[in-house]
C-alpha cells in the first residue's frame, strides 16, 4: 500500500512513515491563495489522538497576509478567532524530496469543534461540490494544464522580470512555442522536477514550452478533482523550490511580463455515471448528449459571475485580452482555441470540455470547485448553450469582467453560486478580495507617473 492509496487509514499512514524512516512531518493546510500553512512536527508527535489546532482565520487570509478588520467577514470567522481542528488526509502523504532529513508532507482538512468541515476552507469547498455530483450518481473527472514562467532571480519589485539564463549562457529573446531545444536549455532543472514528481507520485504527464519567453506548461493525467487539486498544490510548491535551487524563480502569476502571453490553468472535465461508468457527455451512438450541451450551458451562464474565483488578483485581468492566447468571452466551440470553452477532438468515450478562462494564479481547489459548480448548475437546470462559435471568438464582444472590482460585484449578485459553493465561503472570499483591491489602489504605478505627472 502506498501513501496515495484512496483506502489508506491513519494506521497505514503511520506504517508508511515508519517504512520511509520519516523524522519530521509537515502538516499542511492550503489557504485561500493556495499558500501552504500549518506546522512542522517531529515524527513522534504526529499521532492520531493528539490532533492539531490553528486559528480559523489562517485559511481565510489574503495574499498580503492581512485580515479584514470589520464587516461580514467577522460574522463568519467570529472576532474571538476560534481554533479549528486539523485532521490529516492519509491519501495526501508525500515525501519532501528536497529535505535533508527524511520528511513527509501531509495535507489536513479543517474541522470546527462540532466535527463539521470548516465551510470556507478551500478543500472543504471542493469536497462539497464533489459531494453534490455524488448525490446525483455522477463522478467528475478533470485534467489540468498548468502554465508558468521561469525568470531570472529578482529581489526588487520595481525591476522588470527577465527570462533566466539557460545552459547556452543566453536568455531567450523570442517566443519558442513547442521548442524542444528551448526546453533543453533548462534540462538540469526539469530533470530535477521530474525526479521530485516521481518521488512524490504526482500525476504529471507532458512538459512543453509555451508561447512566452521562458514560459512552460505541464499537463496532468485525468483523475478525481480533489486528488488532482492536491497534486497541483504540491506541484506549484515543488517547481518553486526546484527553480530556487537552480538560481531562478518560477512564477504562476497570470501576467508576469508585459508583452508576453499570460499563464493559464486550463481544466479539462468530463462526468461519468457511477451506475454505468460511461461518460454522460456522449450518447450510445457516439454523438454529443444533452448533458454535454447542458454542462456547457452552465459554464456559459455562470462563469462570468464566477470569474473572481479563478482570476483572483488585479494582475489576473491583464491576461484576459484579445489575441494573447487567453479568452475574452465564454463562447464555445469544437477544437477552437479562441473560445473560453473548448471541446477538444476526442473519441466519444473521452468527450470532454476544456475551461480556458482559469488563470495559473488561481487556487486549484477553488478553481476546480468553480468550474464544476457552473457545470453542475447547467446539468441541474438543463441550461441550453449558445450556438457553437465556428470562427474567431476574438471578434465577438468581451463577456467577462475587466477588473477585480467589477468581478466582485458580479459574484455578489449571483446567488445560485452562493448556494452551491457556500454562503460563508463567498462572504469571506469577497471580503478578502476587497481588502486586497483596496491595498492595490494605494500604489501609484510607473504608468501613472510617466503619462500623468507632467501632462494633466
Amino acid at each position: 500500500m502506498t501513501a496515495t492509496d484512496k483506502k489508506m487509514t491513519f494506521n497505514d499512514l503511520e506504517n508508511w512513515l515508519n517504512q520511509n524512516r520519516v523524522t519530521e512531518v509537515e502538516c499542511l493546510v492550503p489557504d485561500l491563495t493556495g499558500v501552504a500553512r500549518g506546522k512542522i512536527l517531529p515524527r513522534e508527535k504526529f499521532t492520531e489522538d493528539r490532533g492539531m489546532r490553528l486559528p480559523q482565520a489562517i485559511v481565510a487570509m489574503g495574499v498580503t497576509g492581512e485580515f479584514p478588520a470589520s464587516g461580514p467577514y467577522y460574522d463568519v470567522i467570529e472576532p474571538t478567532d476560534r481554533d479549528m481542528q486539523l485532521r490529516p488526509d492519509p491519501t495526501t502523504a508525500r515525501i519532501v524530496p528536497w529535505a535533508t532529513d527524511p520528511t513527509a508532507q501531509v495535507i489536513h482538512d479543517c474541522f470546527d469543534h462540532d466535527g463539521k468541515l470548516v465551510p470556507f476552507a478551500p478543500r472543504s469547498v471542493l469536497r462539497h461540490v464533489c459531494e453534490l455530483f455524488d448525490a446525483e450518481g455522477l463522478d467528475p473527472v478533470v485534467a489540468p494544464e498548468l502554465e508558468f514562467y521561469l525568470t531570472a532571480r529578482n529581489t526588487d519589485p520595481n525591476t522588470l522580470l527577465k527570462p533566466p539564463i539557460g545552459r547556452s549562457g543566453r536568455a531567450e529573446t523570442s517566443r519558442q512555442s513547442y521548442s524542444i531545444d528551448a526546453v533543453n536549455e533548462f534540462d538540469p532543472l526539469f530533470e530535477e522536477i521530474y525526479d521530485y514528481c516521481d518521488k512524490m507520485k504526482l500525476n504529471v504527464d507532458t512538459l512543453i514550452h509555451e508561447a512566452g519567453a521562458g514560459q512552460m506548461e505541464i499537463n496532468f493525467f485525468h483523475a478525481h478533482p480533489l486528488g488532482l487539486a492536491d497534486e497541483v498544490f504540491f506541484f506549484k510548491r515543488t517547481v518553486r523550490e526546484s527553480a530556487l535551487r537552480h538560481d531562478m524563480y518560477a512564477t504562476f502569476m497570470a501576467k508576469p511580463i508585459a508583452g508576453e502571453p499570460g499563464s493559464a490553468m486550463h481544466v479539462h472535465q468530463s462526468i461519468l455515471s457511477k451506475a454505468t461508468g460511461k461518460n454522460i457527455f456522449s450518447n450510445d451512438d457516439g454523438t454529443p448528449s444533452e448533458s454535454f450541451y447542458h454542462y456547457i450551458g452552465g459554464l456559459q451562464r455562470y462563469i462570468p459571475a464566477a470569474m473572481v474565483l479563478v482570476a483572483p488578483y488585479v494582475n489576473s485581468y491583464r491576461r484576459l485580452s484579445r489575441h494573447t492566447a487567453a479568452p475574452i468571452n465564454i463562447e464555445w466551440g469544437h477544437d477552437n482555441r479562441t473560445v473560453g470553452i473548448r471541446s477538444p477532438i476526442s473519441s466519444p468515450e473521452a468527450r470532454r470540455v476544456e475551461n480556458r478562462v482559469i488563470g495559473a494564479d488561481a487556487n486549484p481547489y477553488v478553481a476546480m470547485a468553480m468550474t464544476l459548480a457552473c457545470g453542475y448548475l447547467g446539468l441541474k437546470n438543463k441550461i441550453k448553450p449558445k450556438p457553437e462559435m465556428k470562427g474567431d471568438a476574438y471578434l465577438s464582444p468581451y463577456a467577462l469582467p475587466r477588473s477585480l472590482g467589477e468581478a466582485l460585484d458580479w459574484l455578489r449578485r449571483e446567488t445560485d453560486l452562493h448556494d452551491v459553493l457556500g454562503k460563508e465561503f463567498i462572504t469571506i472570499y469577497t471580503e478578502i478580495k476587497e481588502l486586497e483591491f483596496d491595498e492595490f489602489m494605494k500604489v501609484i504605478s510607473p504608468w501613472e507617473r510617466e503619462h500623468l505627472l507632467l501632462h494633466v
